[in-house]
């Protein structure tokens, strides 16, 4: 008996003891190459496969998950035994519909030699201690491809598969007590091969980090390069359009529908539809078609982010975001694919424009803080102080924390260039004023 025919089976026997039921089945395989202190440490091939069934049964959710397909009878008694304690259902299953056509899938990452994984992976940790040889490197190369399957009982049917491939270095320079960390990556649905991309960006860091540099503290403009906005201001700005966190009334947003909350030059978007994109998707993980959501319109609060569960507790549709982490879990809102709109001004011209302030690369421990507030605050893990339009050395023992919808309404500019990292398309973006604490250090 075939994947298919066990996934259909389950749903039959489901619906025999359930008024609802929808079976969801992700298989894996993924092979990851791993360098460790410039070192091959390890290359291997993992597989795997996770089914979830979810069955409304007298009005209530049951969810069993398994790795198993072979002992469906008792997958689906464990989902009416979890329904006796189950939450209330506020949704029904999506009926049989038109996805969207995204290319999510290259057949040429299933095929790609491991061999030239790890000379991948090879030739970046050269490239890069070509510059600085004393660095110690951690890199990874990795590839994985995801066969999805989603049914129930009201006809939906959604089959797709979804390849992956990244690229990445980390390094650690250590001189006396100084810790210097660089690195940067790239993803895709395609092979990603720009090793001389990625090297660039990390040379250019530690090309920066060169010197070191005196920063008073206060109140003084930052500039967040693409990597610095996801971890600073990111995880406050997902959270608030979150339509669970709004159902809570805990958004700050929740009830702002249409006000104008940012400046004029801030638009996002949750965009699961753009090709080639590992988190784009034809369906969210309950069958619902993937779509483009407008978030934030020239300052504007827009719409939230829902699955079934939340958008019928909210009286709303479905915005296709649902999430499973990984198919062991009941649905959830998440974001997609987060999209900034680019703005007017290039990273260089908001560098140029700082008389004395600071650029970020990388915050450390910004969502740890109230960031359903809107707060974030971390450790400067890569920075540079700014003096008179350049750049002139690497900060230290440095904090920067703000509130997002005060900083955004205090925008020195949001960058015309943009790049993916990760799941977010994001521009530099320059704060006139954040508070910034500092130790003191040398220069």
């Amino acid at each position: 008996m075939t994947a298919h025919d066990r996934i259909e089976r389950i749903l039959e026997l489901a619906r025999k003891q359930a008024q609802e039921a929808e079976v969801f089945y992700a298989a894996y395989e993924q092979t990851p190459v791993i360098f460790e202190a410039n070192r091959l440490k390890h290359m291997q091939t993992r597989q795997g496969n996770t089914v979830a069934l979810r069955i409304v049964r007298n009005g209530k959710t049951g969810l069993a998950t398994t790795t198993r397909l072979d002992d469906i009878a008792s997958l689906v008694d464990k989902a009416v035994a979890v329904s006796e304690f189950g939450s209330s259902a506020r949704f029904e299953f999506p009926e049989r519909t038109q996805y969207p056509q995204v290319d999510v899938f290259d057949a040429a990452v299933d095929a790609y030699p491991i061999e030239r994984m790890v000379e991948l992976g090879q030739e970046l940790v050269e490239k890069v201690r070509g510059h600085t040889p004393e660095l110690l490197c951690d890199a990874s190369v990795s590839k994985a491809v995801v066969s999805m399957a989603i049914v129930n009982s009201r006809g939906g049917r959604s089959e797709f598969k979804r390849s992956s491939f990244s690229m990445g270095l980390e390094g650690n320079l250590i001189r006396d007590t100084d810790m210097l960390f660089v690195g940067d990556g790239a993803g895709s649905c395609q092979p990603v091969e720009d090793i001389d991309g990625i090297a660039a960006l990390i040379i250019r860091q530690l090309e920066q980090a060169k010197r070191t540099a005196t920063l008073c503290g206060g109140n003084l403009p930052v500039v967040f390069t693409p990597h610095g906005v996801l971890s600073s201001v990111l995880a406050p700005l997902a959270a608030a359009f979150n339509g669970k966190i709004v159902l809570q009334g805990a958004s700050p947003v929740g009830h702002r529908q249409g006000a104008k909350l940012f400046d004029v030059r801030l638009s996002l978007t949750d965009d699961g539809l753009v090709r080639y994109r590992p988190s784009s998707r034809p369906c969210d993980d309950e069958g619902v078609p993937s779509r483009v959501t407008r978030l934030i319109r020239d300052g504007v609060v827009g719409d939230f982010l829902y699955d079934l569960q939340t958008a019928g507790l909210a009286g709303t549709q479905s915005t296709g975001n649902a999430d499973r982490g990984g198919g062991a879990a009941l649905p959830a809102p998440s974001t997609s694919g987060l999209v900034f709109q680019a703005g007017d001004i290039s990273y260089d011209d908001m560098v140029r424009d700082m008389e004395e302030g600071l650029v970020v690369e990388q915050l450390m421990g910004a969502s740890q803080t109230n960031i359903l507030g809107g707060e974030f605050s971390g450790n400067v893990l890569l920075g540079f102080k700014v003096e008179k339009g350049e750049i002139v050395g690497r900060v230290k023992d440095t904090v920067v924390s703000g509130n997002v919808y005060e900083a955004f309404n205090n925008l020195l500019g949001i960058g015309r260039e943009t790049r993916w990292i990760g799941s977010v398309l994001a521009p530099a973006i320059g704060f006139s004023r954040l508070a910034v604490g500092c130790k003191g250090g040398s220069s």
